[in-house]
């Protein structure tokens, strides 16, 4: 929560900045840059009531909370960036192109361009920092992690971050590139290439929150690797099906069939089933749910990973 909150109180302050120089300097890609800062802005809203929503405990209506709560504001900011950020930018910059609108004050432009790409690179290292460490959490890549993470509010502030650092480099070229020659078609290049990287973002999150909305599985790596814990519990001969769901940011349920010794007594299989429990969640913390529907070992029966041999 508190990457979210310095990410939006960064972004007011580099919105109100970038929009006055931007209508001090009539430049497109200045004001395209405030358009992308109001929209991070409004989406630092969004995924802060989106963790707030999130985070509410279970009830009777809904007994495995509100995590997947957190993924609808989710998707509502990444429509926001969408249509406000990526929108204007394009629009602005083609407007600017055809009309051809005269640049002023060059300097308050960079100046701002400057400290904004300061406070920018701020909420970015910390995002980073956050990425880093949770990756190697989860023993893997911090680009595994970003594509797989069910984490949406992480994933979107370093997305966001470093499109926002990547898009200041945008303007201050197409400002630098129009004061060389004298023409205004770079800062309406600009402005569209700052549309097209918000475009992109916005996809990307969209698609991910979309994908956690409709159930989506734990990576095919820990999927194995909870086979393989269930497996190595005594008396289970094999995990026939298991299936997994990401049921919020963090949260993971687990239910599988579980084939057990022929001989396995009632109390010895309720004994694995709860050993089987605490291994899960010693190894992954993240699992709020194990489910287990014990049955009888089958002769030759083969272990599945989701209906897939192993």
């Amino acid at each position: 929560m508190g990457t979210v909150l310095l990410a939006g109180a960064a972004n007011l302050v580099i919105a109100v900045a970038k929009l006055v120089a931007g209508l001090a300097s009539g430049s497109a890609a200045m004001l395209s840059e405030a358009a992308h800062s109001v929209a991070d802005t409004v989406t630092e809203v969004f995924l802060y009531v989106a963790l707030r929503r999130g985070a509410r405990p279970a009830d009777e209506e809904h007994p495995f909370g509100y995590g997947k709560e957190s993924y609808v504001w989710a998707f509502i900011a990444a429509l926001f960036t969408f249509v406000g950020g990526a929108g204007f930018s394009i629009y602005h910059g083609v407007d600017t192109i055809l009309e051809g609108e005269a640049s002023g004050d060059y300097l308050a432009s960079y100046v701002v361009l400057a400290v904004a790409f300061a406070a920018e690179g701020v909420s970015f290292l910390k995002a980073r920092r956050q990425v880093l460490g949770a990756s190697r959490r989860w023993n893997t890549t911090p680009r595994r992690f970003l594509r797989l993470t069910s984490d949406t509010t992480v994933k979107a502030v370093y997305f966001e971050d470093s499109a926002a650092l990547i898009g200041l480099v945008l303007a201050a070229g197409g400002l630098g590139l129009a004061q060389l020659t004298g023409s205004e078609l770079w800062d309406g290049v600009a402005s569209i290439l700052i549309g097209l990287l918000l475009l992109v973002v916005a996809t990307v999150l969209a698609r991910s929150n979309m994908s956690l909305l409709v159930g989506r599985a734990v990576p095919r790596r820990v999927h194995r690797q909870i086979a393989a814990d269930l497996a190595a519990v005594d008396v289970v001969t094999a995990v026939p099906t298991l299936f997994t769901m990401q049921i919020g940011p963090g949260d993971i349920l687990v239910a599988a069939k579980v084939d057990f010794a022929d001989d396995a007594t009632g109390a010895a299989i309720e004994e694995a089933s709860d050993e089987a429990e605490r291994r899960l969640r010693e190894r992954f913390p993240e699992i709020r749910y194990v489910f287990l529907d014990p049955t009888r070992g089958r002769p030759g029966h083969t272990h599945t990973e989701g209906g897939l041999p192993v």
